[in-house]
């Protein structure tokens, strides 16, 4: 089967680049023909591995040119370059008629069902569909860009609806969605599972996430000044690159917590980072379906978790592997991440039986999902 990914990309140590390269990788191992059509790749490696069975093709589009302009000469720039983008993503599918084209929900969801290259075309959406492509961001700004959120809302839901089916991550992202299409539920899998687990016995917390909005990180520090004011000789260790590193700088400076958050770019090693952790937290204002979880956990580790939207509840068995508490409440994060340092014992049972539970999103069981929606698509072509 030929199966097309649109993806703008594979530059970001995130979620959503890596699931991607994995499946495609998986994909094309399995015997299946496999590209990613990114639009402003220009050169750069992917950051994540790539089979040499998967084709990487750059349309070369360059939409960070629109940025650094004001609001009018930055609309100008972006239609002409979506106008260069349609002609080139059109050609292209026409040219390779593949049987799959699937869609991140991204600036191809405008004209992608126009393209008549006898695809079946799927929606992928990585988050929840109210945080999709940073709307509610852009709504906050002013009464202008609260109008213009609004009509791409609406856009955006009559253009999905136009799609052949839209793959989701969660039951809770299912019910976002009124559509006339059929909405499937495909969680992401396992990204790896070590020979070995944590201990569970160093005194060191994890925290791996971007550092923007979305990720809770003044949640975070807040709760860590509660935690260290109990427990001075436990360290919180960040894994996270991104547009807010110098306000979470100030932040912890703030709180002169310097000395016991300790700030580290992304690494290619973050598997041992996990095993030399006893404890992950995650203070999310919102999740799609959190790979740290499934790293974390892979490794051993229990998680202490917000119960935000959608992701934690769907991975965390609270109680069982890990600790869910009420959403952006700090007090009760402070609370659950000080349960498990106190309770040693409660730490190695949980991380047990998070390795052994989360086994259920391994990449086969994930996979075979997809193989059988593909199988399901191409029926009815």
């Amino acid at each position: 089967m030929k199966i097309f990914y649109i993806y703008t990309a594979l530059t970001t140590k995130g979620g959503a680049d890596r699931v991607i390269t994995e499946k495609a990788n998986w994909l094309s191992e399995h015997g299946h023909n496999v590209a990613i059509i990114t639009d402003t790749q220009m050169g750069r490696p992917p950051v994540f591995p790539l089979s040499s069975k998967v084709r990487l093709i750059d349309l070369a589009i360059d939409f960070s040119r629109e940025y650094g302009h004001n609001f009018l000469v930055r609309t100008i720039i972006y239609f002409k370059l979506m106008h260069v983008y349609r002609k080139k993503l059109s050609d292209l599918l026409m040219s390779e008629h593949p049987d799959i084209v699937i869609t991140t929900l991204g600036r191809d969801i405008s004209f992608l069902t126009k393209i008549k290259d006898g695809s079946k075309k799927i929606g992928e959406a990585h988050t929840t569909k109210y945080f999709i492509r940073n709307f509610h961001l852009l709504e906050k700004r002013n009464l202008l860009f609260k109008f213009l959120t609004k009509y791409f809302r609406w856009s955006m839901d009559r253009q999905v609806g136009r799609l052949d089916a839209l793959v989701v991550l969660t039951e809770e992202h299912r019910n976002d969605w009124v559509l006339d299409i059929p909405v499937y539920v495909i969680p992401n899998s396992l990204p790896f599972f070590p020979e070995r687990a944590s201990t569970c016995t160093n005194k060191n917390v994890i925290m791996v996430g971007r550092y923007n909005n979305a990720k809770g990180y003044d949640y975070l520090i807040s709760a860590w000044g509660k935690i260290h004011s109990k427990h001075p000789d436990w360290i919180l260790n960040v894994y996270g690159s991104g547009e807010l590193h110098n306000q979470v700088m100030q932040w912890i400076h703030n709180c002169q917590l310097e000395s016991t958050i300790i700030l580290h770019e992304p690494t290619d090693c973050i598997m041992d980072k996990y095993l030399e952790s006893s404890i992950c937290v995650l203070s999310s204002r919102y999740e799609g379906f959190s790979m740290v979880m499934l790293e974390g956990m892979a490794c051993g580790v229990p998680f202490v978790s917000f119960d935000s939207p959608h992701g934690p509840r769907n991975v965390i068995r609270n109680g069982e592997d890990g600790i869910l508490v009420e959403y952006l409440n700090v007090q009760a994060l402070a609370d659950g991440i000080c349960k498990l340092i106190e309770d040693e014992e409660l730490r190695k049972q949980y991380g047990k039986s998070a390795r052994k539970n989360i086994l259920r999103f391994s990449r086969e069981k994930v996979m075979c999902q997809w193989e059988k929606l593909f199988e399901t698509m191409m029926k009815f072509r």
